[in-house]
Order: C-alpha cells, then structure tokens, then sequence
C-alpha cells in the first residue's frame, strides 16, 4: 500500500510514517518546514518528503492520503484554502483517513494494546512502561510523543503482541474531533491523571472527561483500566460506567520509595506506578519492574541537561524540560528542588525560563495558576512573544522576582545578566523555544567571570 502522509513531520505522524515503514507500506509525506531531525530521520528511512500542500501532489495517486490534525479547511486573507492539496483531495473523491484510524486498522490490529492517557506524563509513563516490558522479555512495539533515551528513537515495529503507545485525548483531524485516543482499542488503559488543558478544542473540564469515558468504553471486559486514584476527575470519569477490571495506583504507595534512580519528583514516581500496574496486567511482576527503573534514562527533553558553563566558583547549568501546562511546571519545579535539597544544595537557585506556547496558554485560560506554579523558582522569566495577554500583569504577585521579555534575545541577555555560580537554568516550552538553550550557554560563556 502506498500512503501519502499530510503533516508528516508532526511528532505522531512521523512515528506513524516510521511504523508504516517498517510494516512494508510505501510511505511519502508532506509538510511546511520540513526539518531536521525529524527530516532527517524520515529519509533515513527512504521516505520521500515534499515541502508544503501544493495540489501537484495529486498526481501522486497513493492508496490513501493519511491526513494529520494540523490540516484544516482554513484559509488565507486573500481567500485561497490554506491547504490546496486537502481541497484537491476532497474535489476528487480520493480515499483519505486520520493518522489514528490508519494506524489502528493496519499496525494495531491484533495486538494486546496498551495506551497511556493522561493531561501530563504521557511521554514519560509510555518510556517507562515499552522498557519494562523490554526489560522483561516482551519486546514491545511502541509509538511514542518523545524519544525515550533507553531506546533512542520514538516508535518502532517487532514481531511483539504488545504495542505500547502515547494515547492523547487531542481532536484526531478536522473531519473526526473525537480524540485520538478512541482508536487505538487498548486492551490496558492508563488514566494517569486529568485537568483541563486544550482550551482551544475543549470548552470545560467536563468536555475532556466524557472523551476519557469514551476511551474506557473501548477496554474489553477482560481488560484493564489502571487508574490514579488521587484525581477527582478520573473517578467522574469511571463513575459514568466501567466494564473492565481496574488497578488503582496513589501517592500514598510506598512502592517505589527506595529505588535508586536519575529520575525526581513526585510525579516521576506516580508515572511509575502507573508503568508498573500496567505492566502487571500483562505478567510481569513488581520485582522485574523495578529492575527496570532502575535502569530508565528518561526522555529526550525530560530534565535533560544542555550543558554546563564553569565559573571561578562553581558551575551554571543549563536544562532543557518538556512542561507547559502550570501543573507541570510546579512538578518539574518541587522535583528538582527536592533532588537539590537531598544532595545539600539547599543554597543553588533555580532560575525558571518558561514560555507558554502551547494552545491553551496563549489563549490566557492558565495565566492566573503561573505565579503559583513558579513558587520553587529563584527567579522566573518569561518570554511573552505573541501572547494575547499581559504576561506582567498575570505575573504581578510574584514581584521581582518576575521578569517579562518578548524578544528571545533580550529574555537570554536578562537571564544571563542575573545567573551566578551553582544556578539551574531551567528552560521550559513544548517547543524549540528560539533556540534558547544554546545562546544561553554562549552568553554564559562571554561573561565576565564570576
């Protein structure tokens, strides 16, 4: 089968794209910017990539066009369709379908799945379970939002009954706005936790909890529904109806209390309670699980450290996470305060860096929970770069210790001017943050001493 991949430089469609690969399918793709290292990666694996949507692309002729969530029916100022190339699709009566429901009906069919939802630590619960199971034997298939560094790359196809992946309740495309998740059928659910978050697609928390239910709706009986019982959204959730059994995990288990790991954090060890019950349904035992974690790396931009400057009196590091929603800035904040309390650094600042880009930050709908969220910061500065609010004003309680800067480069001279040995540069964006991580080492580097 040849498939034509729109938006296939997307974190999920180009693990999709490598799958579909792997599986023997001719795969080409299409995208704006296309990139490295996702670019890269694609035409390692002899996928031909085309920039943009042009319409020419018709004359491709694929089996089916596999059409990503960033395409939509939107339009430029001047009338024309944003994406020609959907238009022309829809003109001629050509097959096409979602990423999700692609993937479901021609890679997961068949296989015991096992999916991890939740509003944060997909990423990271998802590594952590595909190297459990790795690690005991199963060889797991898996597709995940990020690159688990036990393993070094993001999705990838075995022979395996087990497929391991990242189940997010974002809209599956511009013709199916159920989430992805409902496609992926799994036989193992993880609900990992749930707060209101894609302001832009989801009008309440309510809205998101009934996408979750339709997700439990799909686990067979004989299934298994592993669920944190701390969250009060997530036994709503369960209170609609639940046909499977189910295995609760809480912050109040002592099971993971005394393994040693890299890994900080309360929520850390939450993910791997959830890894551990889920890896449990499907026979592998406490013990082999926390074998495992022991010996987790994490995951590409989880906590990973960009590089370090030496000054006279000690080192600045620079650290690159993953968070974006203020929940996960407070987790990422508490954990790597408490990682630097347990080893005596009680007197290193942590200086945090943040730009909020996702969706529903821009829109504003999280900007009160900020100043809350930074209270294990040292220092916060903020880039505000095509937000529609005021980021100053939202940021006015926690006084200066707030700093605000549109510019990227002038938010990296201001950093740079505060930063003294023993600092935590944390840099936090679901994006590339305008390559801040780099010139921050370099102008920690052309500093004066100190």
């Amino acid at each position: 089968m040849h498939i034509h991949i729109l938006g296939i430089c997307g974190t999920f469609m180009g693990g999709l794209a490598a799958l579909a690969r792997a599986a023997g399918h001719k795969v080409t793709g299409c995208d704006t910017g296309v990139y490295p290292p996702m670019s890269d990666q694609l035409r390692a694996l002899g996928i031909e990539l085309i920039e943009g949507y042009d319409s020419a692309q018709l004359a491709l002729n694929p089996d089916v066009w596999v059409v990503g969530n960033v395409v939509s029916r939107a339009q430029l100022a001047d009338g024309s369709p944003r994406y020609p190339l959907m238009e022309a699709i829809l003109d001629r009566g050509d097959r096409y379908t979602s990423g999700p429901e692609w993937l479901s009906a021609h890679i997961l069919q068949g296989k015991h799945v096992l999916a991890v939802a939740g509003t944060h630590g997909k990423t990271t619960t998802s590594s952590m379970l595909a190297w459990v199971l790795e690690c005991a034997g199963l060889h797991p298939s898996f597709l995940i939002g990020g690159v688990p560094l036990n393993f070094g790359v993001s999705a990838r196809l075995t022979d395996s009954k087990y497929f391991v992946i990242e189940a997010d309740e974002y809209d599956t495309a511009f013709f199916d706005k159920r989430s992805k998740f409902v496609h992926y059928r799994p036989r193992t659910a993880v609900l990992n936790n749930l707060e209101f978050d894609h302001a832009d697609i989801f009008p309440n928390l309510e809205a998101i909890e009934r996408q979750f239910h339709h997700l439990v709706r799909t686990v067979p009986s004989n299934g298994r529904v592993v669920v944190n019982g701390d969250e009060p959204a997530l036994a709503r959730v369960l209170a609609q109806g639940c046909w499977s059994s189910t295995a609760k995990f809480s912050k109040t288990d002592a099971l993971i209390e005394g393994i040693e790991w890299q890994l900080s954090g309360l929520h850390n060890r939450m993910n791997a309670l959830a890894a551990i019950a889920a890896a449990a349904h499907v026979g592998v035992k406490q013990g082999e699980a926390l074998r495992a974690l022991a010996t987790f790396e994490n995951v590409k931009r989880r906590m990973e450290v960009k590089g370090t400057v030496a000054t006279p009196n000690g080192s600045i590091t620079v650290i690159d996470d993953f968070a974006h929603h203020p929940t996960a800035i407070a987790t990422t904040l508490d954990g790597l305060r408490r990682q630097l309390d347990a080893q005596g650094k009680q007197s290193e600042r942590i200086l945090a860096i943040f730009e909020p880009r996702s969706n529903t930050m821009k829109l504003g709908a999280m900007k009160s929970q900020l100043p809350q969220a930074l209270t294990d910061a040292d220092l916060a500065f903020c880039h505000s770069g095509g937000l529609d609010w005021d980021a100053q004003a939202a940021l006015a309680s926690m006084g200066s210790r707030a700093v605000v800067a549109s510019p990227i480069d002038e938010l990296v001279r201001l950093v740079v001017a505060q930063a003294r040995a023993g600092d935590h540069l944390l840099c936090m964006s679901n994006g590339g943050f305008g390559g801040i991580h780099q010139k921050l080492l370099e102008g920690l580097k052309n500093k004066i001493p100190m």
